[in-house]
């Protein structure tokens, strides 16, 4: 697994920035893994292309296009992606954190937010004390002030009983085992099951596992494979079927995805 090396040139162990906001952007290649560490500043972590995900303590925080994570300062944290992606970092630092929220979250990323981070990621090296970069940033910290929260696009739990099925359903997301099949399998009831996907997950067990198929489906539409072929691989019985499904949940058809994360 490639280590990676940090995106910012500032010791982790600075108490402050050198500019009040600074932007960076990355390749990660596939297993990339930015090992635990913690820094004073905030980070809001964001995925061009490809899935990247934070580990915090017990808790996964996973975030797809649509969503990115907000981490506060003094936070340890790993970061690590399971294929290649591009990637990118807003730092805050801490005298301007106090409007963002306190504990890490997934936040969700408007049309807006997504232009300045690609003009961002455009700009040449060297951009950082002009007034016209830093007045940028500012309006992109402004957006996200004000967009909406999330948990985790895919968050976990860490119940015996439901960590068991949602690792069944990791290994295989192609499983159409009904709820009530799924429960059996990890020795409990449909209600019981029903119940604790409500606590843990904030939704039902159907509407995760679609979720984990979008996450499995994007590297895979990134490296070519056939709409066709990755329906029928996650266990849908129709093209038109997974479409559907992901345009609902990306605002975007595979195809469209496929054609802007290649962009």
């Amino acid at each position: 697994m490639p280590i990676l090396k940090p995106k910012l040139e500032v010791p982790l162990s600075s108490p402050n920035l050198p500019a009040p906001i600074m932007f960076r952007s990355a390749v990660a290649p596939a297993e990339g893994i930015y090992p635990l560490h913690q820094h004073a500043w905030g980070e809001f972590v964001y995925s061009f292309s490809g899935v990247m995900e934070v580990k915090v303590a017990d808790h996964h925080y996973l975030a797809p296009p649509q969503y990115g994570v907000w981490l506060p300062p003094k936070l340890q944290h790993v970061g690590l992606n399971r294929y290649e992606a591009y990637h990118c970092s807003l730092y805050v630092g801490p005298q301007l954190c106090s409007a963002m929220p306190a504990t890490p979250c997934a936040v969700t990323v408007s049309p807006l937010v997504r232009a300045l981070l690609e003009h961002l990621r455009q700009q040449p090296p060297g951009q950082d004390a002009t007034p016209q970069h830093l007045r940028l940033l500012q309006v992109l910290l402004d957006q996200l002030v004000v967009a909406p929260r999330a948990g985790s696009y895919l968050p976990s739990s860490e119940d015996p009983l439901l960590s068991a099925v949602l690792r069944l359903l990791e290994a295989n997301p192609g499983d159409n085992r009904s709820l009530p099949a799924l429960a059996h399998a990890a020795h409990t009831t449909e209600r019981t099951l029903t119940r604790r996907c409500q606590r843990d997950l904030g939704m039902s067990l159907a509407e995760w596992r679609q979720r984990l198929r979008v996450v499995r489906a994007m590297p895979l539409l990134e490296a070519g494979q056939t709409v066709e072929t990755i329906a029928l691989d996650l266990g849908y019985g129709s093209a038109s079927a997974f479409i559907t499904m992901f345009k609902r949940l990306m605002g975007s058809t595979p195809d469209e995805y496929r054609r802007a994360a290649l962009a």
